[in-house]
């Protein structure tokens, strides 16, 4: 396994402590934070591959109610597998 690294806006912000409680126990490989009024999500994800790490976070952002609005991956990640 290698950990990827990358993040995902999501479509709304979010300043609900329990909706952010909620979702770090959801995931415990993330930070969450709010800039120029949107939700971002890094990821510190431990997969096989750089598309199933992507993959997994997005499912668990969709899981929490989020939409995917935007993906940044690091650019040591690119290529990576």
């Amino acid at each position: 396994m290698k950990t990827f690294d990358f993040t995902i806006t999501i479509d709304q912000l979010v300043e609900d402590l329990d909706a952010v409680d909620a979702f770090y126990g959801r995931c415990d490989d993330v930070s969450m934070f709010n800039a120029d009024g949107i939700t971002k999500i890094t990821f510190h994800r431990d997969a096989a591959s750089l598309d199933d790490a992507i993959r997994a976070a997005v499912s668990d952002v969709q899981s929490a109610g989020y939409k995917v609005k935007q993906i940044e991956v690091e650019p040591e990640c690119v290529g990576a597998r």
